[in-house]
């Protein structure tokens, strides 16, 4: 059982007893996992409250900055903020986003902001089931604004957005190749386009960017929410109000259409579903003559003495043997 000191600490806004309550959850020990179980369960009544917002960017766009600058402002304005990262790139030390820690100091400073590392537990479902219990308990900690970070590339940005309310791109001023190279998936997903780095130089750049980004937008987006495009400067801190107030919008359409209740019942059926899928999967492959007939089929496909096909079938059918 979790000790009862665990859970008011948490309850308590303590950082360090939220930190430690992360790690329990993140924890593959058995036993630590079935505490880990009720402490959410005991945690649960006071989760939901947060506005979650997922947060991408192509490289090199100042992610680490956006975030600081973005999160200094609502720290400002009177709100807790969490960081926190899915980067299915990283090793069990944290990867990337402890550099980002050490470049956002005066956010990782504040007492009023958490930042936390989602270690990669071999898998994207790993990330993103630990980022969702991080997020649950950030939310019982107090903190009202959770920002998820997508640290790594690919599938990545597709799982922080089934997570999140409000899914953020952001862009550098430069358009035309980049915008060509932008997955087309990406911007479906997006509920606005910032371009960053709108300063100096840049600004001209940086208002062409958002005409053709917008115009883009009109083309992969039809009906309800229209994701704006804005331009702000986080080295300036200029324009972190407007996204707030984007994100603020955005959240009130949904509250009153009942689409926010909606949208957070399918996350977390999603989110039951993936982990039954990760566990079911686990515990085949994790049976003896399940791994000794994976391995001899293996060498047989790299033998080609037998298709794919036919020897996941042959795996497949120690399921019924098992009866």
């Amino acid at each position: 059982m979790p000790d009862s000191k665990l859970i008011d600490s948490v309850l308590s806004g303590d950082r360090r007893g939220l930190a430690k309550a992360i790690t329990l959850v993140e924890s593959t020990r058995a036993d630590h996992q079935e505490q880990a179980r009720v402490l959410l369960e005991a945690l649960l009544p006071r989760t939901g409250g947060a506005t979650r917002i997922g947060i991408t960017g192509v490289p090199g766009v100042g992610k680490s900055t956006f975030i600081e600058a973005f999160g200094m402002h609502l720290i400002e304005d009177g709100h807790r903020i969490a960081v926190l990262a899915v980067d299915p790139s990283s090793t069990i030390s944290g990867g990337s986003i402890l550099g980002d820690k050490t470049r956002m100091q005066h956010l990782s400073a504040s007492e009023s902001a958490f930042i936390r590392p989602t270690p990669s537990g071999g898998s994207l479902g790993g990330v993103a089931s630990h980022t969702r219990e991080a997020m649950l308990l950030c939310e019982a900690a107090g903190y009202d604004v959770v920002l998820v970070e997508t640290v790594g590339v690919g599938q990545s940005e597709y799982v922080v957005a089934s997570m999140v309310d409000f899914f953020l791109v952001l862009m550098l001023p430069g358009a035309g190749d980049e915008l060509q190279g932008l997955k087309r998936g990406i911007l479906e997903l997006a509920d606005a386009l910032v371009v960053n780095k709108a300063d100096g130089d840049n600004l001209a750049r940086a208002e062409r960017a958002c005409a053709e980004y917008t115009a883009a937008m009109h083309l992969v987006r039809a009906g309800g929410w229209e994701p704006p495009v804005v331009a702000v400067s986080a080295l300036e801190s200029r324009g972190m109000d407007h996204v707030w107030g984007i994100v603020q919008d955005h959240r009130q359409k949904l509250v009153q259409t009942g689409e926010l209740e909606r949208k957070r019942a399918e996350q977390r059926r999603r989110w039951f579903w993936s982990m039954l899928e990760e566990g079911m999967k686990a515990r085949f492959l994790g049976k003896e003559n399940v791994a000794r007939a994976v391995a001899e089929k293996e060498r047989a496909i790299e033998a080609g003495t037998s298709t794919p096909t036919a020897a996941a079938r042959q795996v497949f059918a120690l399921l019924d043997e098992e009866g």
